[in-house]
């Protein structure tokens, strides 16, 4: 209870208590010397206030006659001696800290940095975007309106300025004229109003604007938004993405020659024992011929992670293996569930819903929707706690089911009944509160994205163009390519991954499937280099390619 108090409080709790036991031990002392020294007797109250005029220094009543013995004496001058004491103690620890704290202001309102990011507002999504920008050594600043709320997030180890983000001078104390990008995440209503402050300051600004609502779009670009996030929509799209297709399986459908290796993703649960761990330090995997060639971390797929990458809890591995049996790692094995059926059923069309709906109608994937509430793109009307709802959808014959709902206590307890009802059933969540992310995936969810993580991630990737940040909303594709010219080149002289952002995770040579490839890697001829990214990477992958 204490240790959530701040530092003052704690402080002042721990001196009255401290001060407290002093006095009543002084008084009982007080009590017997009298006694035992003098022969005199007194009253705990009589006892008590002259502990308190030693203390205070108020003078020592009409007792100083009857301190005829050393012993007494001795015990008199022991009070006096802690009393000074207590004043010397007192000042440093509560006085001194009491008048600097009010005389001093802890947060500025003004910067000096440059080529940075103003963040005005504070959410989750940013603490996943300020890690980002923390990689690639980007400085950021939020402004904050709340001096409370600044000092906070200078104490979490954050830039933080206050001031009103609406305002040209706020912004222009922030250093807008010289910073990289803004981005404005306070409200649908709000954020109109900081696009155009920033665009008047600085009209060379990149500005990204944060909408929960996708038809406020039109008018956060009308202010002048560079790019708008639609938040809910992009994690619709990410859910439905992961319905049509797993990385594991369009890494399996690249791959031609035949291979005893497995492709697979392995959950890593939150009391594996590799949690925390690097790579490089997970014994089993070298034992195994285990090569991991992705990692989902929350938002963001990593691939070909460097080996000294940390394994973090329900971090979702892709990896070519020679087994899936890894005991006593506590991972768990994502099955594929995409050969069964051409039906998906979504259960919530509140505003995540209905963009998971459209994504996988457009790819030509039969959709069955569930809602609370009836609706003209609602089939089934029903709670998705109560079974029965699920009694009036076939399950059975069901390829995926996406929950989209905003309470996580449902979305939980649906996939306790989809999963006790059908096992076969892959389960794609959203999770409102990275906290509820561990309960969908022991619940039974296969894959589990929430809000803040989608929307940090695609807010960072919009930012940091020095590098390609692969989110659940990127088309993610495998490519086959070949030039024999390139034969005797290795990895290091081709540069890959820097010039197109591209990155080659496996070559087909012969017949097999060669998954270490390292800078110091070889190609031979007849090499076929199976190579990853989003749509731009791999076009400049085989421009550069076809030009070696």
């Amino acid at each position: 209870m204490i240790k959530s108090l701040n530092w003052w409080t704690r402080r002042l709790i721990y001196g009255s208590i401290a001060l407290v036991v002093i006095v009543t031990s002084f008084t009982f002392l007080y009590q017997w010397g009298m006694f035992y020294f003098e022969g005199q007797e007194r009253t705990l109250y009589q006892s008590l206030q002259i502990v308190i005029e030693i203390i205070t220094t108020a003078g020592f009543g009409g007792d100083t006659e009857h301190w005829t013995t050393m012993g007494m004496n001795l015990i008199i001058v022991g009070m006096n001696l802690t009393a000074v004491l207590l004043i010397f103690v007192g000042l440093p620890l509560f006085v001194v800290p009491m008048f600097k704290k009010a005389l001093e202001r802890k947060v500025s309102r003004s910067t000096d940095l440059t080529d940075h990011v103003i963040i005005c507002s504070h959410s989750p999504s940013d603490e996943i975007l300020t890690e980002e920008l923390k990689d690639s050594d980007i400085p950021y600043l939020f402004i904050e309106k709340n001096e409370d709320t600044a000092e906070k997030l200078i104490d979490m180890g954050h830039e933080a300025i206050v001031g009103d983000p609406e305002k040209i001078e706020t912004l222009k104390a922030a250093n807008a004229e010289k910073a990289r990008a803004i981005v404005a995440d306070v409200s649908d209503a709000t954020n109109p109003t900081i696009i155009l402050s920033a665009k008047r300051v600085n009209p060379r600004i990149r500005v990204i604007s944060m909408t929960r609502e996708e038809e406020e779009e039109r008018y956060h670009m009308l202010a002048g938004a560079d790019y708008v996030v639609k938040s809910r929509k992009v994690l619709g799209e990410s859910l439905a993405n992961r319905a049509l297709s797993s990385v594991a399986e369009k890494f399996s459908e690249t791959i031609e020659v035949d291979t005893d290796l497995k492709i697979a993703e392995l959950l890593v649960e939150e009391d594996s024992p590799i949690v925390g761990k690097k790579l490089e330090e997970v014994e089993l995997f070298n034992k195994r011929k285990t090569t991991v060639i992705g990692i989902w971390n929350g938002g963001k797929f990593v691939v070909s992670p460097e080996p000294d990458t940390k394994i973090r809890e329900n971090a979702i591995l892709l990896v070519i293996t020679e087994t899936l049996y890894f005991p006593d790692l506590h991972v768990r094995r994502i099955k594929t569930y995409h050969d069964k059926s051409n039906k998906v059923l979504v259960c919530g069309y509140g505003t995540v819903g209905p963009a998971a709906v459209n994504k996988l109608r457009n790819e030509g994937m039969e959709v069955e929707t569930i809602d609370i509430k009836p609706g003209d793109e609602v089939d089934i009307v029903g709670d998705v706690t109560d079974v029965n709802t699920f009694l009036k959808a076939d399950l059975q014959n069901t390829r995926s089911v996406i929950l989209t709902l905003d309470n996580d206590p449902a979305s939980v307890y649906a996939t306790l009944i989809i999963k006790h009802r059908a096992p076969d059933v892959e389960i794609i969540a959203r999770a409102n509160s990275p906290e509820t992310v561990w309960k969908l995936y022991n619940a039974g969810a296969d894959f589990v994205l929430s809000l803040p993580m989608v929307a940090g991630e695609i807010l960072a990737s919009l930012i940091i163009k020095d590098r390609t940040i692969i989110t659940p909303k990127t088309k993610l594709k495998f490519c086959r390519i070949q030039n024999d010219e390139l034969a005797g080149k290795t990895m290091a002289e081709l540069d890959i991954r820097k010039k197109t952002g591209a990155t080659i995770v496996a070559v087909e040579r012969d017949d097999t499937l060669l998954t270490k490839i390292d800078g110091e890697f070889t190609l031979q001829e007849k090499d076929i280099m199976i190579g990853v990214g989003d749509n731009r990477n791999i076009n400049k992958l085989k421009e550069l390619i076809e030009k070696t």
